[in-house]
């Protein structure tokens, strides 16, 4: 193909210089330069790409905000074409009737949010890119964040789907209600694919009454150890937090050597965040039965009085991912997960293994994001040693080597090695029936 061809309803960009971007997301994946980037604005478009690309023998891989952390948007091979959703029609419609929110693929997340709380009501997931990360991304990676621990993640909160298959039309998955039985469930086949069986192109979503109090609390530790068994502890006396973050020492540490003024002045030897939204959790009842439940704990609590204090508070913990890659150029941040009941023996475990990192993230729902720092100067195969001995060590405790990053590049080779062989051979399945000449997002996961 000696030049890519118009296409219908769609703006097509070649030269090669703009279309260098497009070789990384936010991961530590580099890619290789796509024939092209096509931004379509209707299924006329994507009907065309999809015959062009099965008859011409290219791949077609899916883009929204590029803030992805495992390079599934990423182009490999000489072969392939971005598909970026930013420009994709569609308006943002809620029902609050049916407990529910329509929105295209191209909608910012602080968007869909915003919209959903403005009629008073929620939706949960919040990865920490949701003030700049697209819908459409969180949908093909099935995104979590600090909610997914009372919440679930973003699958828990998608009624149906609309998305483009290998014949090039459009195809609704699903229903506006929370029951829909004919049959297997298509639709949640497709959130978390990483767009390899096919395209989402909007989704209609789950809401719930936006929550009316927040009991947010830092809560500095003595001792590392003493967090460790707190998630367990919580939840089993009936106390299940909204989030429940936390920084271990050595993250602490370069937050107050080196982060801004408010970082500096964090308390601990390691720290920790967390919020309550249930009714009534900002009055006595429930705070003391919390503080009880704390101990010795409780002594170093604060708790945010107001909403700039949260705000303060939240801030951060969601700047902590960007503080350290400014600071980190080239490290690799894996987010495996292991249960909450485990969470002792799989640090004893990193202890164990001597793999140099630090670790912060989802203490309340065993998603840790463990950070090899030095990762760039590292010997490579040592380096590809230590991510199989980390995702070795989640596995063995009952966990899996991604939380809510997904598999993309990064992860492929490990997923491959480390999966029930029929697991992959189910998929497999799936994607030569699905996708039968492999146009979509080609060499990610399998």
């Amino acid at each position: 193909m000696t030049r890519f061809p118009d296409l219908p309803d769609a703006t097509v960009l070649a030269d090669p210089e703009a279309l260098e971007p497009y070789r990384r997301d936010e991961s530590h994946v580099q890619g290789d330069l796509p024939l092209a980037v096509v931004w379509p604005k209707g299924p006329a478009a994507l009907k065309e790409l999809v015959r062009l690309a099965k008859a011409e023998g290219f791949g077609l891989v899916p883009r929204g905000a590029g803030t992805g952390k495992a390079g599934g948007c990423v182009p490999m091979g000489e072969h392939a074409v971005v598909v970026d959703f930013s420009a994709w029609r569609g308006e943002l419609l809620l029902s609050p009737q049916d407990l529910c929110l329509s929105a295209p693929a191209s909608a910012p997340l602080r968007e869909v949010k915003a919209t959903a709380a403005a009629g008073g009501l929620f939706y949960p997931p919040d990865p920490n890119s949701w003030e700049s990360c697209a819908l459409g991304g969180t949908l093909a990676t099935n995104a979590g964040g600090p909610n997914a621990c009372k919440y679930g993640m973003t699958r828990h909160w998608v009624l149906s789907v609309d998305a483009v298959l290998e014949d090039g039309e459009v195809h609704t998955f699903g229903i506006h209600s929370v029951k829909a039985n004919a049959g297997p469930a298509l639709g949640q086949l497709l959130i978390g694919s990483e767009g390899i069986f096919g395209f989402i192109v909007g989704a209609t979503l789950r809401l719930t009454p936006l929550p009316r109090e927040h009991a947010t609390l830092l809560l500095p530790a003595k001792r590392w150890e003493d967090l460790l068994d707190l998630p367990g502890r919580l939840c089993g006396a009936g106390y299940l937090p909204s989030a429940f973050e936390f920084f271990d020492p050595a993250v602490l540490a370069e937050l107050r050597a080196h982060g801004p003024d408010e970082a500096r002045r964090l308390p601990g030897e390691a720290l920790a965040i967390l919020e309550f939204d249930d009714r009534g959790c900002t009055f006595g009842p429930f705070l003391e039965g919390l503080m009880d439940l704390l101990g010795p704990m409780a002594e170093s609590l604060e708790i945010a009085s107001d909403a700039r204090q949260r705000a303060g508070i939240w801030a951060v913990r969601r700047m902590t991912s960007a503080f350290l890659k400014e600071r980190h150029p080239k490290k690799v941040s894996e987010d495996i997960v292991v249960p909450r009941s485990r969470l002792r023996e799989f640090f004893a475990g990193l202890e164990r293994l001597a793999i140099p990192s630090v670790t912060y993230g989802h203490l309340g729902d065993g998603n840790l994001h463990v950070n090899l720092l030095g990762a760039g100067e590292a010997d490579p195969a040592e380096l590809d040693q230590q991510l199989m001995d980390l995702f070795r060590l989640a596995l063995s405790l009952g966990g899996t080597l991604s939380g809510e990053h997904g598999i993309g590049l990064s992860k492929r080779e490990a997923f491959l090695s480390l999966s029930d062989p029929g697991q992959i051979r189910a998929l497999r399945a799936l994607k030569q029936a699905l996708d039968p000449h492999g146009i979509f997002n080609p060499g990610k996961v399998l």
